[in-house]
Formats: structure tokens, sequence, C-alpha cells
């Protein structure tokens, strides 16, 4: 079976993923599902497992068939002096098929499970199948209400061939990565395509703080502890969910437009501290700036925290950014900001239908770097464009990467970044200004808490220009060589007789626009492990 990479994404936009070197089997279950003839009706016989797995091209059997979530309530109890956490997380489902067993992805150990209020037996397979038989199996359509309890201690689990997704900190923990994170902190139906809303409530010792999506309903104390509550109330996908615990610094606010801002920082951030605050705490003004491209913010809060980890990289967690302090090594960092904030658009509130479609996440982020650039006068889009084309030869393996379908073990590559974007300019030259923004905006607001493929994104951006545009994404996003013409404006004169490979600037390298060093250095530790 194919397997998980990681490019500890937090390049501009890398998460934490899975390690070069690990390799993700993500086995097929082989138990069946045990005769149910003497406990229920003989028409239970036509009752069948759910898959185990929703068979996404790049991760078969990440999330599972057979039924979607609605909600999660997510109960912890976390001591950072020994990393133990206990939880109890209700699933409230509707089975898509009649039911006499189904999974859920999770990698801790559980001691019970119920469902719809009867306990049910439960086994594990592979490195993150859950098996559940209910006492009485699901009809299609039927409500499930599904109770797992659970303890362990997360950072002694290692699945993938050695990997986790949860990271201790000096004083506590932090649980992020993509595509995969949810398994070590609560059991889900882990893939992008079945979104839910989030309750997260989670009981520490006093002095700590809980960091999670969305917004904080509420605190309360008792006894030496302190209980955070958050909650998501807009569809989020499971990896998209963040936990932090530690103590941190506190910032909230209010944007211009009246939207809450909860920022976090660990205390102990040393000399990146003050410039991870000068570029964080910048969240405000940037959102309210992006929503002039991609329309009003689609979720009741927005932010993000850096903790104390080793990571130089960020996760556009959903509301709430996952910022790796080695970011700001270098200085303030607003490009990484813009980056993650677009994600909230193209990603979080509009999500990937199956891996294979990462470009309209990534793509997107990284064209909201080149907007902002053009922002601060620092290089125009297309000057941007024309740099990244022309200073890649045609023998360079950055074009062999097809950002409309990388691979697997491309799907974090640069040139589903750059290539990507300078993708996203050919279609503003192809269709021009207007009707460029006009879908950059109308695409996040239609699709909006929804899940989309590129094909349907192609179709609408046809329906808006009035034009054919398969072979513009034929060529820029699903050939694995490089244009014969790079992204050439409307109105600009470009040689019908290039030959491929060839380029409009003819071996000299344009300028390099100001913004260039500061975009390539927020991509600099993702380049350096692909």
């Amino acid at each position: 079976m194919r397997g998980l990479r990681d490019k500890d994404r937090f390049n501009p936009v890398i998460p934490v993923i899975l390690e070069d070197h690990v390799r993700k089997r993500l086995i097929a279950s082989a138990a069946s599902a045990l005769s149910l003839f003497l406990a229920v009706p003989a028409s239970a016989a036509d009752f069948q497992p759910g898959a185990d797995g929703v068979g996404d091209p790049y991760y078969p059997t990440l999330g599972n068939g057979g039924y979607r979530v609605s909600h999660y309530d997510i109960r912890l109890k976390y001591q950072p002096a020994t990393d133990e956490l206990e939880g109890t997380t209700t699933i409230l489902a509707t089975a898509t098929q009649d039911l006499s067993r189904f999974n859920l992805d999770f990698v801790l150990n559980v001691s019970e499970v119920r469902v719809n209020g009867r306990p049910a037996t439960f086994a594990t397979s592979g490195d993150q199948e859950l098996e559940i038989t209910p006492a009485r199996p699901l009809a299609k359509g039927s409500q499930a209400t599904v109770v797992v309890r659970y303890k362990d201690v997360p950072s002694t689990v290692k699945k993938y061939g050695g990997y986790t997704a949860w990271r201790r900190t000096p004083d506590g923990a932090v649980a992020s990565g993509e595509p995969v994170s949810a398994g070590w902190w609560f059991p889900s139906n882990d893939h992008p395509s079945d979104k839910a809303t989030f309750d997260v409530s989670v009981l520490v010792p006093d002095g700590n703080q809980v960091i999670s999506n969305g917004v904080l309903a509420g605190t309360s104390s008792q006894a030496g502890w302190t209980r955070y509550s958050w909650r998501e109330n807009k569809p989020q996908a499971t990896y998209l969910a963040t936990l932090a615990i530690g103590k941190f610094d506190i910032s909230t606010d209010t944007t211009p437009s009246g939207l809450p801002v909860y920022n976090a920082y660990s205390k102990d951030l040393g000399d990146n501290a003050d410039a991870a605050r000068a570029s964080v705490e910048r969240t405000g003004e940037l959102v309210d700036w992006l929503s002039g491209y991609f329309g009003e913010y689609p979720f009741s809060s927005v932010g993000g925290y850096v903790a104390n980890t080793q990571s130089s990289g960020a996760l556009e967690t959903q509301t709430r950014v996952a910022y790796g302090p080695g970011l700001f090594a270098r200085g303030s960092n607003t490009q990484v900001v813009v980056h993650e904030l677009a994600h909230q658009w193209y990603g979080d509130s509009v999500s990937l239908s199956r891996w294979s479609d990462i470009w309209l996440n990534e793509g997107f982020a990284e064209y909201a770097q080149f907007l902002w650039s053009e922002h601060e006068n620092e290089g125009t889009a297309q000057e941007l464009a024309d740099y990244i084309y022309a200073s890649r030869p045609a023998d360079d393996p950055f074009w062999t990467v097809k950002p409309g379908d990388p691979g697997e073990e491309n799907q974090f590559s640069a040139a589903v970044y750059y290539r990507g974007a300078v993708a996203i300019q050919a279609l503003r030259n192809a269709v021009g200004d207007e009707k460029f923004f006009r879908i950059l905006k109308g695409w996040p607001t239609e699709r909006r808490y929804g899940n989309a493929t590129i094909p349907e994104f192609q179709a609408y951006a046809e329906k808006v220009s009035g034009q054919k545009l398969g072979d513009l994404f034929t060529t820029w996003l699903f050939t694995p060589s490089k244009p014969a013409v790079g992204p050439v404006p409307q109105g600009t004169a470009a040689s019908a007789s290039l030959a491929p490979g060839a380029d409009q600037f003819e071996g000299r390298l344009p300028a390099e626009p100001k913004s260039w060093k500061k975009i390539q250095e927020t991509s600099s530790v993702h380049e350096a492990r692909n």
C-alpha cells in the first residue's frame, strides 16, 4: 500500500507531516464481521461492514465508509508532567448504508466503546483502524451516537514506521499535522471529505492553558485543575483540528471589521519571541485585507499560536494557525501569515475532496503571497511568475511534478506551490483581471464549508469567464514538463516558434523581485527536505 510522507510541514506552509523515511502502510482490514443471525432478525444478513477507507488515491485507507459524521464532542484530561491523556469522545454520525460494523481512525489505547448507549465490541488492525461492531446493526439513514473512552501516553505511540503527531514541549504538548494528526488525541473519520463541527473540552493543572479551534466558550477551575472549552461551529476537517497545551502569553483583540482575534505564544520562545509577535499580531490586519480578494471571512474567530516546538513550519489549522518558532529565526515573517490565513478560504472552508487535489489548497495560498508582494510594492504577481518560470531550466526536475496530481511522494513538493501559483497567474492572464478576481472571490463563496476537486474549479472558472480553459489547465497542472511559453500577459507578443523548454526571456533571467527571498525563505525548510 502507498505510504504517508513527512515534509515536517512547516514551510510556507508545509505542515507537520511524516518524515521522508516514514512510509505509512495503510493496511486493508482482513477481519470479517461475525454472524448476527442469532442476535437480530434475519434481515440483518443484508447488513455489511463499512469500508476501512474512503478510497483516496494517495491514502486509500484513511477515512472510512458507511457513515458520515456531523459532530465531535471531545473531553480530555491531560497531565503535562507525565504526558498522560485520558479522553472520552462522543461522535454523532449517520449511517449511509446498512452497517454491521464500521471503523474509526485512532491510534491510542481504547478501554470502552458504546453505540447508541449499548456496549460494542471492538478490535484494532493496521496502523489506525478501530473496528467497531455495535450490539445492534445500524440501518441506512439511522442516527448513531458513538462513545469512545481511552487513556494513553500519546508521545510514546509511533505509527506509520515511527511517526507521531503528538509533540511534547517543555511545558506541555502540541497536536498538529498533515495529512494525519487527529488519531493521537481523538477517534475520527480521518479524511477531509467528511467534515464536522467540534466541541473540545480539556482539563489541565492550574497554570496551564489550552489552545484549540474556534471560540473559547468558557473556563472553570476546581481543586487545582482548570477546564478550557472550545467550540468550532463550522464544518472542519479532522486534520485541521489542533490542540496545544502549556504556558502561554495570550493576546486577544478584534479586527477593524469586528472579528475576534485570539493569539497565543509560549513563554519560552527565546530570541524568536519578538519576531513571532511582530508577525502573528498582524493577523487581524491581514485577514481583513485578504477578505477584499476572497470574500467574507468564513469563520467566527481567527488567530494563531506559536508553541515551543522544534518546528520551522506552519499548518493552517482552522481559525487558529499553528506556527513553528523557527519560522521567525530571521525576523518577522508576514508572508507565512498571509499564506496560512489564505488557507482559511482555500483549504479550510473549501476543502479538497481527495488529497490529489492539493493544488486547490497550496497553489492559491502561495498566490496570496504574490498578491501581498504587489500590495507591499515588492514585486508584482506577474514579475514573480516570470521569475519562477525563467529561473528553472527545462531539465530541472521541478517541471516533472504535476501540481494537479503530484503523487503522494510529491504532494508537498515546491512545484505544487511555485508552479501552482504560476498556473494561477496564467489563468489571470487568460481571462483578464475583472473575471479573474470574480473567480477568486466567487469560488470560496459558492463552495463555502464544502469540498471540491480541480475539475469542479475548472468548470467554475469556465462558467465565470465564458472561456474553455482545458488546454491551460492541462499545460500548467497536468503536464510533466516545462510549458513552452511562460504565463504571458494578454496583449504581450510571444513567439509561436519557441522550441519546447525555451522561454520568452531568451536565457536572460528577469530581475529578482524584492519579495522573492522572503517568499523563498518561508519555503526553505520544505525544499531542503524534498
